[in-house]
């Protein structure tokens, strides 16, 4: 017979403290569980609520494909440099594009 990770007991008080607010960190903390295991069983009690995803601030800008192009107007020769990173791209342009 296989043990038993969860008693009735545990699982009750996880859900009751998660539904009170409690962080999913800190009751796997206080039960000397992983985070990952207190998640999976909020889950199979049908409890656990995913946090929203956090929308990037990021402003993305033109894209690679775009800076090479713009590189390649000022006279510079851009074979090769399709891997290079948007960063590096933007520098070149800004060192020969003045």
């Amino acid at each position: 017979m296989a043990q038993q990770n969860y008693s009735a007991e545990m699982t009750a008080t996880i859900i009751e403290q998660y539904q009170a607010g409690v962080d999913v960190e800190a009751i796997a903390t206080s039960i000397e569980k992983s985070v990952r295991s207190v998640r999976s069983k909020l889950v199979r009690e049908g409890v656990y609520v995913a946090k929203p995803k956090v929308k990037s601030d990021k402003v993305m800008g033109p894209t690679k494909k775009e800076l090479l192009k713009d590189l390649e107007t000022t006279g510079f020769d851009v074979a090769g440099f399709e891997g290079a990173t948007k960063e590096a791209i933007e520098r070149l342009i800004a060192h020969f594009g003045n």
